[in-house]
Order: C-alpha cells, then sequence, then structure tokens
C-alpha cells in the first residue's frame, strides 16, 4: 500500500512544478510583466473556458472527458519543458511528448486509461479531442489579448524573437493589426475553429476584456 501513495506523491509532485514553468510563448514576444501565466495557470484556464463554451454552445459532447483531457495535456512538459513548433518539429515533439508520458504513468495501475486520453486529444479525431484542442488554442489568444490590453508588448522590441519574422505573422501585422489581434487572427486561419470559437474569438478581438465584471 505504500508504493501506492508513493506513486500518487511523486505524481503530485512533478505536476506541481508545472506552476512555476513560465508559458514560452509569452518568453518568445518579450512579454513584458512582474508577473507571467505558468503552464498550470494555463492548464486551469483552458478547463474554465472549456466549461463555458460547453455551456453557452450546446455542445453534444463528453464535458467530463474533455476536461480530463485539458487536465493532462501539458503533462509532458514536466519532463521535456514547453517547447514550442518554432523549437522543434510537430512530430518530434508529439514523439517525445509520448514518451515522456509513458514515463510519468509508469507506475500508475490505470496508466492505459490515462494515456488513451493524451492519444485522443493529440490525434483530435474525436469531437471531444477536437473541442479541447480549440480551447487550447483559443485560451492562448484570450490572455495575449489582456497582454495587450495591459499594453505588455512592444512590436518595436522584438530582438531574438523568431516567431516575428515568420510570413503569416508579418502579414497581419502588415494589415494594421495589434499584436493581440495578429494572434487571435492568426489562431483562427491556422486551427480550423467551428463557427462557435470564431465568434468567441472575433468578440475578443473587437471588444477590451479586462475589465469586464460579472453582474451582480
Amino acid at each position: 500500500m505504500e508504493h501506492q501513495a508513493k506513486t500518487v506523491i511523486d505524481y503530485y509532485v512533478l505536476c506541481n512544478q508545472l506552476k512555476y514553468v513560465i508559458r514560452s510563448g509569452w518568453k518568445i514576444w518579450n512579454v513584458s510583466r512582474e508577473r507571467l501565466e505558468s503552464v498550470a495557470e494555463h492548464v486551469y484556464g483552458v478547463q474554465q473556458l472549456a466549461i463555458a463554451m460547453w455551456s453557452q454552445y450546446g455542445y453534444d459532447i463528453n464535458i467530463f472527458k474533455v476536461l480530463f483531457m485539458l487536465a493532462i495535456h501539458e503533462l509532458e512538459e514536466t519532463v521535456i519543458g514547453d517547447l514550442t513548433l518554432w523549437d522543434i518539429s510537430a512530430e518530434e515533439k508529439l514523439h517525445q511528448g509520448h514518451q515522456a508520458v509513458h514515463m510519468i504513468l509508469k507506475d500508475f495501475v490505470r496508466q492505459e486509461q490515462i494515456e488513451s486520453l493524451i492519444f485522443e486529444f493529440d490525434e483530435r479525431k474525436t469531437p471531444e479531442a477536437r473541442f479541447a484542442y480549440y480551447c487550447d488554442k483559443l485560451e492562448c489568444d484570450i490572455q495575449s489579448k489582456l497582454y495587450g490590453e495591459e499594453g505588455c508588448v512592444d512590436l518595436n522590441h522584438q530582438e531574438g524573437n523568431v516567431v516575428f519574422h515568420d510570413a503569416a505573422v508579418h502579414r497581419l501585422l502588415n494589415e494594421g493589426r495589434d499584436w493581440a489581434s495578429m494572434c487571435l487572427a492568426f489562431s483562427r486561419e491556422k486551427y480550423g475553429y467551428d463557427v462557435n470559437f470564431i465568434e468567441v474569438s472575433n468578440y475578443v478581438e473587437r471588444h477590451p476584456i479586462g475589465k469586464l465584471k460579472v453582474k451582480q
């Protein structure tokens, strides 16, 4: 029984490290802020976004499966770090990520069940996986809008930013978009959102959101 307890705590302590891993995208874009979002905070944010999207748009999906997927979708980063597609190819990132997850879960009784959700998320063939993937991408863009509203990004000071020289990024910025609007438009073009995610993305682009309050 003590082995089971050790496995639980080892896993918890490993995942706890994601509270201190800053999301790579914010460092790449030289976001200037005293405190930047961690990977663990992203995991929390994307789950909350999923709940809201599911509720408001009536998706016929297993939301509990989605939330489980999102709870573990960054698990690999406890081992390989928060790599971007500008650091490594998509194929190699997938390979390294699956190896890392297999190692992390090797002592889990329900290893295969949990790993299967990672594979499903990465393959994006089921309605739940596609929905979770859209939430993952849109949450990042919403956070970029919040940082943009705070004035945390100066496009005139992007030395060393490999993403800044991407052709699609340059085209969108040359159309007169600010940084956050570029991020939102880039994702709408690249990730194949459904109409509901497009609607929310467009809303975020058109409206200030940092001062929104819940109605009493």
